[in-house]
């Protein structure tokens, strides 16, 4: 076959995109706004210190598996299952807790503060596993064709779930647990989503399986950046070139078909068909100018929250801490229930602190850590000026200094912050909206902006913002539903 794909973004989706239409015989070029492929799986390395700037763990390995597994390779990175997955420290408690996998060890720890821990944790995850397995692969693993066929598709889910879909996560590990260490340590995993368990659907309580049932989480050897790495030499082998430094600012179009996207330099690229890897709902509204998703309408759709996310270099150890870290505020339910109302507050629900450097020596001189913080905090639109940021990140380091007993602020090395700002700017994402569109009721399956162009039949999506949704494993997903569509396209 030697039709042509144009894919416009080298994040996961487009990379992954790219070589299943290579390995099945399409012609691909790539082109990239920034100097480097892999959005917002990214890596910076500073003054001797390599750090992962977005996501620094993944589920659904078996995806990923099968990917390679379609692609005719071997999985160009290595990983490893994290056990425990992560560990909680709470404001007001001492004591941390480790996310075990095993329900016994995890129990353990909650003796003393709900004795009976382990049964309702069964009963929880039995019910966050029926919600899994009777979704995924119905919902979140398919392309849609027109509302009757995802209407349809709906109807064939148990009914029995119908109650979830009315209740937020919080609500619905409220059930389940007594004591506020268990909920709110079971329900941080709705953040990951973009959105606070006060504002997610409990219907993604289904992450609480993958989390400790079904897969895990795992890290990759080298950090993260190993993953993006791993595929661009798989690309390359395949002598597909990506073009960096080179930004769409424009196109051409004829009888209702897309002829060339143009870049900031006046460039046409020209091809038969075009992928974009950029966010689907940003693109439509900032590149085809179309009506519906102007500013106005694209500010009236459901946002995740913006990141504030900063990089630290320093130049000790850190034995106490571990590889991943979740540290609590006094005020987790007050703040993250009105995040987008009080965007001011110094105090923050949550932050999240990665050692990189503990599993990875390299990442870091010798003698030294790599730290990567992330905290949760409004998009741009809530809180348009970040001229605080240095006094907001001084807050956290000072906050993570007294809770581990050892002053950071002197030792720090390097350090660099992005705040929605910087991924808004670098990223094309609206109002610097960490994950793109968030994942309520009018934003999943066939309400999320369509991974085929509703006026170019020759232009396709792939990425966060489109199906199925946020997320490393989504993505890859993602790039098999827009290869069967740009595949069918051709047939």
């Amino acid at each position: 076959m030697n039709k042509k794909v144009l894919v416009v973004g080298a994040g996961l989706g487009g990379l992954a995109t790219a070589l299943r239409l290579v390995k099945r015989g399409y012609s691909v070029e790539m082109i990239e706004k920034n100097e480097q492929a892999g959005g917002r799986l990214n890596q910076i390395k500073k003054d001797g210190f390599t750090f992962d700037t977005g996501p620094s763990f993944f589920s659904m390995s078996y995806e990923f598996e099968e990917f390679a597994r379609d692609c005719n390779i071997e999985l160009p990175f290595d990983y490893f299952e994290l056990d425990p997955l992560y560990s909680v420290n709470f404001k007001d408690n001492p004591r941390t807790f480790h996310l075990f996998k095993d329900a016994q060890k995890l129990a353990e720890q909650f003796a003393e503060i709900e004795p009976d821990f382990q049964e309702k944790f069964e009963k929880y995850q039995k019910k966050a596993g029926a919600l899994f397995n009777d979704t995924v692969d119905l919902v979140i693993k398919q392309n849609f064709n027109s509302m009757l066929h995802y209407i349809f598709t709906l109807m064939r889910v148990n009914p029995v779930h119908i109650p979830v879909l009315f209740k937020s996560f919080y609500q619905h590990v409220n059930k389940y647990f007594s004591s506020k260490e268990a909920v709110q340590i079971i329900s941080l995993v709705a953040f990951f989503l973009g959105r606070t368990p006060f504002d997610t659907m409990a219907i993604y309580s289904l992450l609480s399986y993958t989390e400790f049932k079904h897969d895990g989480y795992y890290n990759v050897k080298g950090g993260m950046y190993k993953i993006v790495e791993g595929l661009v030499k798989e690309l390359e082998k395949e002598n597909i070139r990506i073009h960096y430094n080179t930004e769409i600012t424009g196109f051409e179009e004829k009888n209702g078909k897309l002829l060339s996207l143009i870049d900031q330099n006046g460039k046409k690229w020209q091809s038969d068909s075009y992928l974009i890897n950029s966010d689907a709902a940003w693109f439509r509204g900032n590149i085809f100018k179309r009506k519906a998703y102007s500013e106005k309408k694209l500010d009236k759709m459901s946002w995740t929250m913006g990141y504030l996310t900063f990089y630290v270099g320093i130049k000790r150890k850190l034995p106490m801490v571990d590889h991943h870290n979740y540290y609590l505020g006094g005020n987790y339910e007050a703040y993250a229930n009105n995040i987008m109302q009080n965007p001011d507050t110094l105090e923050k629900p949550y932050y999240y602190v990665n050692v990189l450097s503990k599993n990875n020596a390299d990442c870091a001189p010798e003698g030294c850590e790599s730290l990567f913080f992330v905290c949760p905090v409004p998009n741009l639109y809530h809180k348009p000026d970040w001229s605080d940021k240095q006094e907001i990140v001084n807050s956290i380091i000072d906050d993570f200094s007294e809770r581990i007993g050892v002053n950071i602020q002197k030792e720090i090395v390097t350090q660099t912050i992005y705040t929605p700002i910087e991924w808004r700017d670098r990223f094309n994402l609206h109002r610097g909206s960490g994950l793109g569109l968030s994942h309520n009721m009018n934003q999943i399956g066939h309400m999320r902006p369509r991974n085929v162009d509703e006026k170019y039949n020759n232009v396709f999506y792939v990425g966060a913002s489109t199906a199925p949704g946020a997320g490393l494993p989504m993505a890859i997903i993602s790039s098999k539903l827009a290869f069967e569509r740009i595949d069918k396209h051709f047939r």
